[in-house]
């Protein structure tokens, strides 16, 4: 018997399959999707077996197997067919298509941890009468003679015995020991019985999936109309069934909600996936599912690839998030990897959104997608006011960072005892530390970007390679105590608010969220009310549920609006209309306050109606006349090297063999520095690709592909369908 194997090294040079031969011990054990050791350029290495053969006709002579790593693992059919379709579809190495789907603690490569965990009870070795007259005949050993009297009832765990009464009972084999695979994550809750009522929109949504038919839905529901109990009826639909459901959240901040509802209905008949868990804790999740011990799986992106059996439906919440889409190698986009698995199993893909992507919504309008509305709020809720604020005009009161209307705002709701709700997109203190006498701008020394000033700690970094140096006192050029704090970032809004308002102030982005738990515990934090307002990033716009907030501002609108990017506006959109949608979710009607140096742009008015059909014929106005999705497909060609002189050449090389090679309908942009050129002191230059259909563009992208497989100094990398340009 003969396995052909794929390498752990990701090089494009090895993507191929090598020949072993399956040593006789091994032959009733192996199968396809199994990870093994086996000699490769003279070293042992993991690799993954992907077919077994009966015979081997070829010239060289193979090497045996060395051994089976975790004989129990192996990636199913589906997942090693996933594994080629996700390797075509974004060009990268089968071997790297393998190691995206798996957790850290399985990749295929040489590691030595082991993961395991287990719990190790006393339990009873002999008969029952043995014991009994053990205990009869030794009346001195009292604390032996208890533990063997409760392990009559009961296992115990042995640390909670008395070591050297053990030790003795073990020598005398009257108990062993036995190990329990311990679960690192267990839900605390015992499962309980929704007693929500579904409203007529819940109930229509819940009924138009068809659990039987590989089709793809649309729920177009407004924040706060009820999506995730419809989702959460479906799955349980799905259990009925004995199938098994994904669900996707785009955020780790929205998981945890979601995770304390899932809990609560279905106990630890749910796993979690989020790149927020330590190895050891994917490392259990991953195997509850393989054990079929948990049949919902609730994720970030990643959770697309988890190896469940039967699956039964998958759900995308929140799928106009561009955290949907990989921005490293593979560039995937979860919901590609969703039709594909939901295809394999014949059952349905469900989108959700408030804001569905323009892809999306077009599809849903074509019959492609069947779309589902969700007009109302649940309880019949009304959408909070809107009101836009033109900063040009408060700058002119010296009203800087918060106008005079939402500074007014805040103080009602304190006095109320409500929550408010801050958002601004930008993180830190400072964007920019300029000198004021000689011009001096702090700029990271490995990218193209000016260090943001972080006061926690006074430090300035850079948010893109993360660098970082101590703030001087001086300038560093001139030496003049003249250093300007230009920009505003949400550390020097929270102190603001600490200095101006008497309010219990707690800060949601990056910087605040570093270590474990602590999007958790922020959020139990302000939904128990130890906090009155929240500031954040974008990370707080979408999914969060507080009743008391019945106020939201957006400090910076614009700051979206002027990215150069053919998505800025949709992105601007989807975050007002979602950040909006957190204020008045329960009985108290909500308000949102929405500064802008730009109140007459159309973006602002869509949101300021609630208005997605406004907005969409808009902005599909805009795209048919500059060729962009959903009109046109893009390919984003990336040419990066540590040498601008050999990205420039290399990127003007590509653009000419697109040129001779590639249909002439497409269109092919000359090469272009990216927005930020230096990043990690690596140059980058981009090639833009837009096109209808082209029957060469994939085999001419895998051409060149494979002509820079061998090139150490230039690397050529595609992204399908970019989120961002």
């Amino acid at each position: 018997m003969y396995a052909n194997v794929l390498v752990e090294y990701t090089n494009k040079a090895v993507d191929k399959e090598f020949t072993y031969i399956v040593p006789s011990d091994l032959q009733t054990k192996v199968k396809v999707g199994q990870r093994v050791k086996v000699n490769f350029a003279n070293k042992l290495i993991n690799g993954i077996i992907v077919k077994l053969l009966d015979s081997y006709d070829g010239e060289y002579e193979l090497k045996p197997i060395k051994e089976i790593v975790m004989e129990e693992f192996s990636l199913n059919k589906e997942l090693l067919s996933l594994g080629k379709y996700l390797s075509n579809k974004t060009l990268c190495t089968k071997i790297k298509a393998y190691q995206t789907m798996l957790p850290t603690s399985l990749k295929v490569k040489n590691q030595t941890s082991n993961y395991e965990k287990f719990d190790t009870f006393i339990s009873l070795n002999k008969d029952i009468n043995i014991i009994d007259e053990y205990i009869l005949n030794n009346k001195k050993s009292k604390v032996q003679n208890d533990i063997l009297l409760r392990l009559k009832d009961n296992d115990i765990l042995k640390k909670e015995l008395s070591v050297s009464a053990v030790k003795k009972l073990l020598e005398l084999e009257l108990v062993k020991e036995v190990k329990v695979k311990k679960y690192r994550i267990n839900s605390d809750d015992k499962k309980k019985k929704s007693n929500i009522k579904l409203n007529e929109d819940q109930v229509n949504a819940v009924n138009k999936v068809n659990l039987n038919d590989n089709k793809t839905y649309l729920i177009h529901g407004i924040t706060g109309s009820g999506k995730t109990e419809v989702y959460m009826n479906l799955i349980d639909k799905v259990l009925d069934l004995d199938n098994s459901a994904i669900m996707l959240v785009p955020e780790i901040s929205l998981t945890t909600q979601m995770i304390n509802r899932f809990y609560e209905r279905y106990g630890d008949n749910v796993a979690i996936f989020h790149s927020r868990l330590s190895n050891g804790e994917k490392y259990d999740e991953y195997q509850k599912v393989i054990k079929g011990e948990a049949k919902i799986v609730l994720g970030t992106r990643s959770a697309i690839f988890a190896p469940v059996n039967n699956l039964g439906i998958v759900i995308i919440d929140e799928e106009q998030s561009e955290s949907y889409h990989q921005e490293s190698t593979p560039r995937y986009s979860a919901v590609d990897m969703a039709k594909f698995r939901c295809a394999y199993n014949k059952c349905p893909l469900v989108l959700g959104s408030a804001t569905p992507t323009l892809e999306s919504f077009v599809r849903a309008k074509s019959d492609t997608y069947e779309l589902i509305s969700m007009p109302n709020r649940v309880n019949n809720q009304i959408l909070p006011k809107i009101n836009i604020v033109d900063m040009v005009q408060e700058m002119k009161s010296n009203h800087m960072i918060l106008s005079r209307e939402l500074e007014d705002k805040i103080r009602d709701r304190l006095e109320k005892k409500e929550q408010v709700i801050l958002l601004l997109n930008r993180r830190g203190y400072s964007t920019n530390i300029t000198c004021k006498s000689c011009g001096y701008t702090y700029k990271c020394p490995n990218c193209d970007i000016t260090l943001t000033y972080h006061k926690t700690n006074k430090t300035l970094r850079c948010h893109y390679c993360g660098y970082t140096k101590f703030l001087d006192r001086v300038c560093p050029e001139c030496k003049e105590d003249a250093l300007s704090y230009l920009g505003l970032g949400t550390e020097k809004l929270e102190k603001y608010i600490n200095d101006n308002f008497d309010a219990r102030v707690i800060r949601m982005d990056v910087d605040t969220t570093t270590t474990k738990n602590a999007h958790e515990e922020i959020i139990n934090k302000f939904k128990n009310h130890e906090a009155d307002i929240l500031v954040g990033t974008q990370m707080i716009s979408k999914g969060l549920d507080f009743p008391l907030v019945t106020l939201v501002g957006v400090i910076s609108a614009d700051s979206s609006l002027n990215l150069p990017d053919f998505r800025a506006g949709e992105r601007t959109f989807d975050l007002l209309y979602q950040v909006a949608g957190r204020a008045g979710r329960d009985k108290i009607p909500g308000e949102v306050i929405i500064q802008s140096y730009n109140i007459d742009n159309y973006y602002l008015k869509c949101v300021k109606e609630y208005n997605y059909e406004m907005f969409y014929n808009y902005e599909m106005d805009i795209r048919k006349k500059l060729k962009y999705p959903p009109y046109y497909y893009l390919v984003d060609i990336k040419i990066t090297s540590r040498s601008l002189d050999s990205a420039f050449k290399e990127s003007t090389n590509c653009y000419n063999y697109l040129k001779k090679m590639l249909d002439k309908n497409t269109i092919i942009y000359n090469p272009t520095p990216a927005s930020i050129l230096k990043i990690n002191n690596t140059f980058n230059y981009h090639i833009l690709i837009k096109f209808r259909y082209d029957g060469y563009l994939l085999n001419v992208l895998k051409k060149l592909d494979e002509m820079y497989a061998n090139n150490n100094s230039v690397d050529f990398v595609c992204d399908f369908n970019p989120s961002r340009l």
